[in-house]
């Protein structure tokens, strides 16, 4: 059941802050296009959408997911781990995700990045059009998907024997199966590159991969 007065702080706060960002996406025109990620070369790029996006979403169905997940995932670990380290973990995931899913995006698309770049230095399009150019290449990203993949990383390393309660499973899964089976997912989904598919795989894997580094780290040098 959901109880949200027994909600953690900070993952408390971050439901809210998620929840107040949606409405203003809803209500404010050119609040997503200002403050979602763009890829990092285009003109329209701007470092705060480094931390902006993380609270954007694309749907409601897309936030209803992602709170959820920092509810049920997020309020064990800032237990586990106390406000101060929750908050720094959860936004080092974030910006874990954001660096490997800009570095598959360029990746896949690095021959069409270098002619963009090519007709800029000619002069044969403007700021506009090679701003158009990288828009329509790369979708603009959101969500908190990439440190809630931390989060997840994080709870079936520290609760490794906790079982998952799946609504397309009809049995329960231990949380470091569940994970590992969820990253493999997102890693053959994320070379496949399906036509229509604009689910960020490889900034859910670089939450996980942080995710995973920082909790090794900190229980290497008892910090947890």
């Amino acid at each position: 059941m959901f109880d949200f007065n027994n909600i953690p702080p900070i993952t408390k706060n971050l439901i809210i802050l998620n929840l107040i960002v949606f409405g203003l996406q809803n209500f404010v025109p050119g609040f997503t296009e200002n403050f979602a990620l763009h890829f990092y070369k285009s003109p329209d790029f701007r470092a705060y959408q480094l931390l902006t996006h993380m609270f954007m979403h694309g749907g409601f169905s897309h936030i209803l997911f992602n709170i959820f997940g920092v509810y049920m995932f997020g309020s064990a670990i800032e237990m586990r781990l106390g406000e101060k380290k929750f908050l720094i973990f959860y936004l080092l995931t974030g910006f874990g995700a954001v660096f490997l899913h800009m570095a598959s995006q360029l990746w896949e698309n690095y021959e069409v990045v270098n002619q963009l770049e090519t007709w800029y230095s000619e002069a044969v399009i403007n700021d506009r059009q090679l701003s158009n150019g990288y828009y329509n290449t790369f979708n603009i990203t959101l969500g908190a998907s990439g440190a809630l993949f931390g989060l997840l990383t994080a709870f079936g390393i520290l609760f490794p024997n906790q079982k998952i309660f799946l609504l397309f499973l009809p049995i329960p899964i231990k949380a470091k199966y569940f994970v590992m089976l969820y990253a493999g997912y997102e890693l053959i989904q994320g070379f496949q590159f399906s036509a229509g598919d604009n689910i960020a795989h490889f900034a859910h894997l670089g939450g996980a991969l942080f995710g995973w580094i920082i909790i090794s780290e900190w229980r290497k040098k008892h910090l947890i």
